[in-house]
């Protein structure tokens, strides 16, 4: 028997229409994003990967929560995970309770955050689960009776809090950057008993188109737009399958928030510390200067604004440190970068050449603001 057709866009239209009610997102690619992701949570099986869903903010009261709660309404076997431990997650992705779940992590900071040490079996599964085919293994028994178990890990996790995550989990989100509402902004108070079961209808719908579509999303890989590519890539491309599926003004509305939400990563991302030195070295140290002593280079370092290197754990970055950081990284030549010898006027001292760190500048760094990386010294005639 024929499945009934379903008006996938229009759908996808009610979705958003639902959330609006109820939340304020900073912009119109958030709800175009959210969107997606409610719908993908019902295609899981047609994706190599299914980023997280994140719902951050810098103080509370912003609508975190209720946006969490409102996704809840509309995925499938939705789990609230407030403090659940990783032991109980990796049974309930197993199926332990009747189907893998669509885990909501509220107040996700806890977990995370300053204050919270650093969970890394939980951060594992959660960077595990993004892809599929990445199981974890755990010993499973008692005493000296223990036996290697392997536990599944993917499937679709939606997370709120305060703050920031940490760095392996916020490059497979989509992030939602929460604020809280101005005076102008309104929304309708979220009714437990009456909205919980719009939402479920919502749910349902969602479920039957999606066994529609399931053959018309597997295995395909959606055009990105131009510049999308490796992890952005991995997040965003069920969110367009799924526009794609859709149909009419959604696989624009897609690429167009991919877009939004890629460029404001990329903007906001300082990079790891190592990067962040290489590039302040390369942009405010050592631009146009090919050797500097390190005395010179921890003095200008430390006289940064907006950067860390004044207040290192309590205490400047001094030459100690600074080895240390760059040594992760290879010279032109290939070996570690190290200071050298300089020849000054009063004698000679240790620093640093820009020639050493060229190869990393270009690895690592983003692109200078202004304009491209010089070409390594001694190569500027070489075509």
């Amino acid at each position: 028997m024929t499945p009934t057709p379903i008006d996938g866009a229009a759908l996808l239209d009610e979705v958003e229409a639902f959330h609006r009610r109820f939340n304020v997102f900073p912009h119109e690619a958030g709800y175009v994003a959210v969107a997606l992701w409610d719908a993908h949570a019902h295609l899981l099986d047609s994706f190599d990967s299914t980023p997280r869903l994140a719902f951050l903010s810098p103080e509370p009261g912003s609508g975190k929560s209720r946006a969490l709660e409102v996704v809840e309404t509309l995925v499938p076997n939705s789990m609230a995970a407030v403090d659940a431990s990783a032991a109980a997650l990796f049974r309930s992705v197993s199926g332990i309770n009747g189907g893998r779940p669509t885990i909501l992590f509220d107040e996700i900071d806890t977990v995370f955050g300053p204050k919270a040490g650093e969970n890394e079996q939980l951060r594992g599964f959660l960077n595990a689960g993004h892809a599929r085919g990445r199981p974890m293994f755990r010993c499973v028994g008692d005493g000296a009776n223990q036996q290697v178990q392997e536990f599944p890990s993917f499937c679709a996790v939606a997370v709120a809090g305060l703050g920031h995550l940490p760095d392996t989990i916020m490059t497979r989100s989509v992030v939602v950057r929460m604020r809280r509402r101005a005076r102008n902004e309104k929304v309708e108070p979220f009714r437990t008993r009456i909205h919980v079961r719009q939402g479920h209808a919502l749910r349902d719908r969602l479920a039957k188109w999606a066994e529609i579509v399931q053959e018309q999303v597997t295995d395909v890989f959606p055009e990105m737009p131009d510049g999308v590519t490796d992890r952005p890539a991995d997040v965003w491309e069920p969110l367009i399958a799924v526009a794609d599926a859709a149909g009419g003004h959604w696989p624009e509305r897609a690429r167009q928030a991919c877009l939004t939400f890629v460029n404001a990563a990329r903007a906001n991302d300082k990079g790891s510390i190592g990067v962040r030195l290489l590039t302040d070295l390369r942009d405010h140290v050592l631009s146009g200067i090919d050797r500097l002593p390190t005395v010179a280079v921890l003095d200008r370092l430390n006289a940064l604004d907006d950067a860390p290197w004044a207040d290192m754990g309590g205490r400047p970055l001094d030459s100690r440190r600074l080895s240390k950081m760059l040594s992760e990284y290879a010279a032109t030549d290939g070996d570690p970068i190290t200071s050298r010898n300089i020849k000054t006027g009063g004698g000679v001292l240790k620093g640093y050449y820009a020639s050493d760190l060229w190869d990393a500048w270009q690895r690592y760094c983003p692109p200078p603001p202004e304009s491209p990386l010089p070409p390594l010294p001694g190569t500027e005639n070489l075509t």
